[in-house]
């Protein structure tokens, strides 16, 4: 019989029973009895019992080699040597200590494992001392947190897509993984957070000069686009807490989060996404020269400089403006860089100009089509020459609002920023639907909300992992934060 203690399984060690117990639960379902009374609802719990059986025997398997590893004086050896990296000149082997462990089918495993431990002498206090310790063979395999890598993946992915972390919970429970709502929140953001550290450790590395060059972009059409979101960061109140609430309180204040997207498009324009070529989200709450690290980070690592053709694309934004374009020159870009303002949002301007200029609905729809229609087609000075001309009948509040729309377009054209024409014959687009899509699936369904105040460390934990899970790139992310355990990450 199953014995469960707290909605978990005690691993049975014992691959005969658990197939044993597996194959009579499921031959129960399988029976054909009462067929007249079956409906899809009664298919659906077929499905979910099966299922559920199903990830207990799995992690009854997991458990058994977990176990066994675990008793391989060779495994132990290789967690030692793998995990020096951690050990002082005080680090000595300090016994052994039980750890339990959480597989899939919520199966819990009980393991006697060494550990080793760091022995440093209190200050005044020479007769006492404090020992910071692990166990090799846990941090080796990614398990010090007491649970499987493949559950810390798991929780780690639906707490960052998920709407919720409560809506991550359910999902995991549906899956077999249940551990409380507390939990699921810490460990999210102690994944994610190692996955920052990783970041910050390229970023560095750039910083003095060991970065290595990719060729990831050689001879590729790439397209970079940036944006900025919004969401209310929490800035919590210094002093005394309050004597009711025992509580200090805190203060929201609206940030923007800014995104980047780095992919290649083939030569029809569509942008490629087999894998080969990763495409690159990543985004940070940071100043502009925070985002500018990472930025040069990805584009370094990728080989930009060794690409065909480079398109910047973006809104109106002047942070962008004023220092991407002298970064792409510093990273020696290609002579084919391009620089264009993100058409649709052109078109508002458009739409504004109209909707000051004129008064009656049939001619503003007329003007804004055909004018659209010429900006599409490169015909940027004669649309300037147009509402320059229109601008000198109007004074006043109304002349104020149309000047500030005939600069928008005079400075983009100053700067080449208007060549859609171009960019089409190229077969590059002339739209940053790819970054507003990010923003609005990585900041507005998950960050940005009603009440939703994020301290800031965790709003970037969620920002990058979301990031990371919209590009396509989850699993080779959760294998770069796995391996990255064995030793410390070196950040300024």
């Amino acid at each position: 019989r199953v014995l469960t203690k707290m909605n978990k399984i005690y691993a049975t060690l014992d691959l005969n029973k658990s197939v044993k117990e597996f194959k009579e639960n499921v031959t129960k379902i399988l029976e054909l009895t009462d067929i007249e009374n079956w409906d899809g609802v009664k298919i659906k719990d077929k499905e979910e019992e099966i299922r559920n059986i199903a990830l207990i025997l799995a992690g009854q398997c997991i458990a058994i080699l977990l176990y066994n590893l675990s008793h391989s004086r060779l495994a132990i050896n290789t967690a030692n040597k793998k995990t020096q990296a951690w050990w002082r000149i005080k680090t000595k082997n300090h016994g052994y200590r039980n750890r339990q462990i959480l597989t899939i089918g919520n199966v819990e495993l009980n393991l006697n494992l060494p550990y080793v431990v760091e022995r440093n002498k209190k200050k005044n206090k020479a007769s006492k001392t404090f020992n910071q310790g692990f166990c090799p063979f846990l941090r080796w395999l990614g398990m010090e947190e007491g649970i499987t890598p493949l559950v810390w993946s798991n929780i780690a992915k639906y707490g960052a897509i998920s709407s919720s972390f409560d809506a991550a919970r359910q999902t995991l429970i549906d899956w077999g993984i249940n551990i409380s709502l507390k939990r699921v929140e810490r460990l999210t953001y102690c994944f994610g957070k190692i996955g920052l550290s990783l970041r910050e450790s390229k970023v560095f590395n750039l910083s003095i000069g060991n970065l290595s060059s990719g060729e990831t972009l050689k001879g590729q059409r790439v397209v970079i686009a940036a944006d900025g979101g919004r969401s209310r960061i929490r800035i919590n109140k210094k002093g005394r807490r309050n004597s009711k609430t025992n509580r200090r309180g805190f203060t929201g204040e609206w940030v923007e989060p800014k995104v980047l997207t780095i992919y290649t498009v083939d030569e029809k324009g569509k942008k490629i996404k087999n894998g080969e070529i990763p495409i690159i989200n990543d985004g940070t709450y940071e100043n502009y020269q925070g985002f500018l690290k990472i930025l040069e980070m990805y584009l370094v690592s990728l080989g930009i400089n060794q690409a065909k053709q480079v398109l910047l694309i973006a809104d109106g934004a002047e942070w962008i403006w004023k220092h991407i374009p002298p970064l792409l020159e510093k990273l020696n870009c290609p002579l084919e860089t391009y620089q264009i303002l993100d058409f649709y949002h052109a078109t508002e301007h458009l739409q504004v100009f109209a909707d000051n200029a004129f008064s009656k609905e049939t001619e503003r729809r007329k003007w804004f089509k055909q004018t659209r229609s010429a900006l599409k087609k490169g015909k940027i000075n004669s649309i300037i020459q147009d509402i320059n001309k229109l601008s000198l009948e109007f004074s006043g509040e109304r002349r104020k609002n149309l000047d500030r729309e005939i600069n928008y377009f005079l400075k983009g054209n100053k700067e080449g920023r208007f060549n859609y024409h171009k960019m089409s014959s190229l077969k590059l687009p002339i739209g940053s639907g790819a970054v507003e899509s990010l923003i609005r699936q990585v900041v507005n369904l998950r960050i940005k909300g009603n009440s939703k105040f994020w301290l800031k460390e965790n709003a970037e934990i969620i920002l990058h992992a979301r990031c990371q899970w919209i590009a396509g790139c989850w699993n080779k992310f959760c294998d770069s934060i796995l391996t990255a355990l064995v030793k410390p990450i070196q950040i300024a």
